[in-house]
């Protein structure tokens, strides 16, 4: 009876606790894109965005990550600038991804040839794309 007594109560906390940790807590997922062309020197990129309505796989990957980049190709597309390779980084901490823009940005803007241009954030923002 006393071992009852003593493990019930510690089963029940368990079962309280764990329900506890089961709870996803969700991080933001922040993002910028960079797109660039071997036929032009000129490079765009984006603000670094917070995602909306994302997490990042267990894995530590963007679900659907291609989508965001087609999101840019299209934009510049619809603004006439074809043939473009875009790119997309993405992080859940805001200070990986300040830091992966800088390296990124850092190497275009070494080269003096290449023109860096940046997209708005008003006129451009990644969307969380349909499921």
């Amino acid at each position: 009876m006393k071992f009852i007594k003593t493990v019930l109560p510690a089963i029940l906390l368990l079962c309280v606790l764990s329900s506890f940790s089961l709870l996803k807590k969700t991080q933001p997922v922040y993002a910028f894109g960079i797109s660039a062309s071997f036929t032009d020197s000129i490079v765009y990129y984006t603000e670094i965005q917070v995602l909306d309505s994302v997490s990042l796989t267990s894995e530590g990957f963007l679900p659907k990550r291609e989508a965001y980049s087609y999101q840019l190709k299209n934009y510049l597309e619809n603004k006439g600038e074809a043939n473009r390779t875009c790119m997309i980084y993405f992080s859940d901490s805001q200070k990986k991804i300040a830091s992966e823009f800088d390296k990124i940005s850092g190497k275009y803007k070494k080269n003096k040839t290449v023109s860096f241009k940046k997209i708005e954030k008003n006129d451009f923002q990644f969307k969380k794309p349909e499921e």
